[in-house]
């Protein structure tokens, strides 16, 4: 088989979009708190277009198709797992797992019951609490106990539903960061990141009858594998280890939202 013909599987070809900016992870403000969370220098997004209308029930076919196209090969970037520096993907993808991620939320207000239960008081300053290790997190404050620790008091403020929203998702990964993460004292810098991402990656439109906002994107959390194993987001699981692909499915555009864990840039 060709390489023009493996860009066509399922139907899509894909083109990269390098001119889509990302202000969220670029603006001088947001790439200094992802070096304080130890996250910059590996995390990134990226812009692809598509050719075909996008059906959700086929999103396996279309991440399947996206991994096959030549233009993704050439231009999807991950961190190599040995040099520490950004390389394409260059591998026979053989198998993906495309997990659909709820994305309903439309209000940071989803997170004011962190202040209603004391989890952060009304001046911002998060609560601490004495220090233990949830595996490999340390955890010196409530926030992070809500975030990880399963059978905490308050843990059962976010119900499962809520956690699995594409919104807790960003806001849980930039609370945890990286290897060398510098945790917040105050809660907005990670509220004000996770808006910034979110509004970055997720398209909204008006829907003509009821005038309401309505989210048109469709989020998936996705791992791929080569003859050898897992080869992408990385060849070693981790909780903040992550590739999510936000598919706008008007303007025909995939956002991928990549993260590897690791020590981010320091300087």
């Amino acid at each position: 088989m060709a390489a023009g013909e493996l860009g066509n599987l399922g139907g899509y070809s894909f083109r990269f979009l390098p001119q889509r900016a990302f202000p969220s992870l670029s603006a001088r403000e947001s790439s200094s708190r992802l070096r304080q969370w130890s996250m910059l220098g590996r995390i990134q997004a990226q812009a692809f277009g598509f050719d075909q209308t996008f059906q959700a029930y086929r999103k396996d076919d279309f991440v399947m198709a996206f991994f096959k196209d030549p233009n993704v090969i050439s231009n999807l970037k991950l961190l190599s797992d040995s040099s520490r520096q950004w390389i394409t993907l260059g591998t026979d993808v053989k198998k993906i797992e495309a997990t659909a991620v709820p994305c309903t939320q439309l209000s940071m207000s989803f997170f004011h019951r962190l202040y209603d239960e004391n989890i952060v008081r009304d001046s911002g300053h998060i609560v601490k609490c004495l220090d233990f290790f949830c595996d490999p997190f340390l955890i010196s404050d409530e926030l992070r106990k809500v975030l990880l620790v399963e059978d905490s008091e308050k843990y059962e403020i976010f119900s499962q539903p809520d956690r699995e929203e594409f919104l807790f998702c960003i806001f849980k990964h930039l609370c945890l960061g990286g290897a060398l993460c510098q945790y917040e004292d105050v809660l907005n810098p990670y509220m004000e990141t996770t808006k910034l991402i979110y509004k970055d990656l997720v398209s909204v439109r008006k829907n003509p009858q009821t005038k309401k906002i309505q989210i048109t994107s469709s989020v998936f959390k996705v791992t791929a594998y080569d003859s050898a194993g897992m080869c992408y987001p990385s060849t070693k699981n981790h909780e903040q280890t992550f590739s999510y692909f936000i598919v706008d499915p008007i303007k025909r555009h995939v956002y991928v939202l990549y993260h590897c864990y690791g020590v981010g840039e320091m300087s």
